[in-house]
């Protein structure tokens, strides 16, 4: 099966552009119950596996043991826009653990929110690794690091503890062996994971329902959740939509973003998950493909899709600023013969 028609570029009266892709609707005992596209088509799940990659830090009593709070785990599974507030958060795990910025290995790159990039440049400042919008994810496994007397100067490597008990969890989350996960460099350097969408689609179900799992797991997975509904800031940041998603929904509903085009949701109150992949990569295609599918399994009210338009169909505009045209949806969810 080919990528279907996600999203309309609307100029004027003419549509100037099309995104495809691909999108996955899962129970938590595996059954697809709507797509659209290939949900079997194989991507890097990117960012969207930080949920999955915080479940060690959590499940081997790190987390307990460092007396991690709502805010560090829910920044543990960020890809926070370097905000004060989170920057705080990732100092204070490093903190815990003993030890600094410095041991921090994702990179640099200014802060995704403009206030915060500003300010830096106010004061003649360059951005550091804690504005990295993966630090939060790179504190917890130099936490796990140290919490397993394990090295902490290797731990980007697919070969080192962290590595291997990150990629155990997110092969047992997605019902896969692990020799059928391709493994890739994520931007931040560590292992990414490669999944067919149906299966990041049933690891966010399993994420949602843990029922089936391990009581371990099973904790582990509910303080996740239940951390990034207390403290949905700190997953994102201010005006970001899986923030916003969060907010809107009183935490019903938490997705998590990934680089390329890639959304994951859980689902807790039906024990679903879903997965989209947006085909070029393109994140104007994104949040209005995730916005619509949550409007069509009405999984939104209206008030709820109402807050959310800014993301659902936002306004083309040119340098000027004014509005030339809009972003939308176009696609209709297909359910499964199996639903």
């Amino acid at each position: 099966m080919d990528a279907e028609t996600i999203v309309h570029v609307i100029r004027g009266s003419l549509i100037e552009s099309r995104h495809r892709g691909h999108i996955a609707v899962v129970d938590h005992q595996g059954r697809l119950m709507h797509s659209l596209g290939n949900p079997e088509i194989v991507t890097f799940a990117r960012s969207s596996a930080k949920l999955l990659q915080a479940i060690p830090v959590v499940e081997s009593g790190a987390a307990d043991f460092y007396q991690f709070s709502d805010e560090e785990t829910a920044v543990i599974c960020a890809s926070h826009s370097g905000e004060p507030a989170h920057l705080n958060a990732v100092l204070s795990i490093l903190a815990k653990t003993g030890l600094g910025p410095e041991y921090l290995q994702c990179g640099v790159h200014p802060p995704f929110d403009s206030a915060a990039s500003r300010a830096l440049a106010e004061r003649r400042e360059e951005p550091s690794s804690l504005h990295n919008n993966c630090s939060g994810k790179h504190s917890g496994m130099l936490a796990l690091a140290k919490f397993m007397g394990v090295p902490t100067d290797r731990y980007l490597s697919i070969e080192h503890p962290v590595q291997k008990r990150m990629l155990s969890a997110v092969a047992e989350m997605a019902d896969l062996p692990e020799s059928q996960i391709p493994l890739g460099t994520d931007g931040c350097g560590v292992p990414v994971f490669g999944l067919p969408v149906s299966r990041l689609a049933l690891a966010f179900a399993r994420l949602s329902k843990n029922d089936g799992l391990s009581k371990q797991r099973s904790e582990a997975c509910n303080r996740i959740l239940r951390s990034i509904r207390r403290k949905p800031f700190y997953l994102a940041g201010t005006n970001r939509f899986d923030t916003r998603l969060i907010e809107v929904t009183g935490g019903r509903i938490i997705g998590k973003m990934g680089a390329e085009g890639v959304f994951a949701l859980a689902i807790p109150e039906r024990g679903w998950g879903i997965a989209v992949k947006v085909e070029d990569g393109a994140k104007r295609a994104l949040y209005p493909t995730v916005t619509e599918t949550l409007r069509q399994l009405h999984l939104l009210n209206d008030e709820e899709t109402a807050a959310l338009q800014p993301f659902h169909t936002p306004a083309h505009s040119n340098w000027q600023g004014q509005n030339v045209g809009r972003i939308e949806p176009a696609f209709t969810l297909k359910s499964s013969a199996a639903n």
